[in-house]
């Protein structure tokens, strides 16, 4: 058995192989360990922890990424995890999954509808120490340099120390030059709103475009993440598989079996 003396870093993202974003993060941990990048094949924004179970998938070899190998798949962002972990690490099991960088963020509920985020929590849920990292700006050309030595110190004291098991990183950076800092914060409570538009197409049918305008209900609470990004501050939310409201536990077997 080959022996390594490298962390190996495994990179996905929901804005498939060739966004900035990936190339970015690519450049970024450069040096920190041997990178295999195994991304979608175009964007996959929204896919959430969704795969393909109907569909059959595809895996091609692309130009590297730096000194990273490049892998693309046809299928989702979680397809593509799992497409790596079983086929591309059969000699390597990865010491840490990176996922973005991504256009936009991903704070608050959006966690439940990020591919960003999918993956992340795909990784936690084998164990591996996962992060997301999303910046607030949606446009293509998205400058992250700003935040280059955030992503390394946080890899770097990840692949150090390690996460608690079931715990991955989601991590929002604000678009400015500077910040204020690193907040530790928790998921802000908010909502989508107006999330369909209707629109009457030519030919005589209607169709929809989903849109929304998020809206924050606890915009004062400065414990949030919401509230760390809106003041220049790195926000960083630790997210846990197990989604069980053991605070609600007493509640809910007073409503099942003591109510009338």
């Amino acid at each position: 058995m080959a022996y390594y003396n490298r962390p190996f870093i495994l990179i996905s993202n929901d804005d498939g192989y060739e966004a900035k974003g990936i190339r970015a993060l690519v450049s970024m941990v450069e040096g920190l360990g041997d990178i295999l990048v195994c991304a979608p094949d175009t964007g996959r924004s929204g896919a959430a922890c969704a795969f393909s179970a109907t569909t059959p998938l595809t895996l091609t070899r692309q130009a590297d990424i730096g000194t990273a190998e490049v892998w693309a798949s046809n299928g989702t962002p979680v397809d593509s995890l799992k497409l790596a972990l079983s086929q591309l690490c059969t000699e390597r099991w990865p010491d840490i999954i990176l996922s973005g960088i991504n256009h936009g963020d991903n704070s608050t509920v959006n966690v439940h509808y990020s591919g960003t985020m999918g993956v992340a929590l795909e990784g936690c849920m084998k164990y591996i120490p996962s992060v997301a990292f999303s910046l607030c700006d949606h446009r293509a050309d998205a400058d992250f340099e700003p935040m280059r030595q955030v992503v390394r110190d946080i890899v770097a004291k990840v692949l150090q120390n390690g996460l608690p098991r079931g715990v991955c990183l989601n991590v929002n950076v604000p678009m400015r030059e500077t910040f204020e800092g690193m907040k530790l914060c928790r998921m802000t409570r908010g909502s989508w709103i107006n999330e369909v538009k209707k629109m009457h197409h030519p030919r005589g049918y209607d169709y929809y475009w989903m849109v929304g305008e998020y809206r924050n209900d606890e915009p004062e609470a400065e414990d949030t993440d919401q509230w760390a990004i809106n003041h220049g501050y790195v926000a960083v939310t630790p997210t846990r598989i197990d989604v069980t409201a053991y605070e609600a536990m007493e509640e809910i077997d007073e409503i099942l079996h003591h109510s009338r």
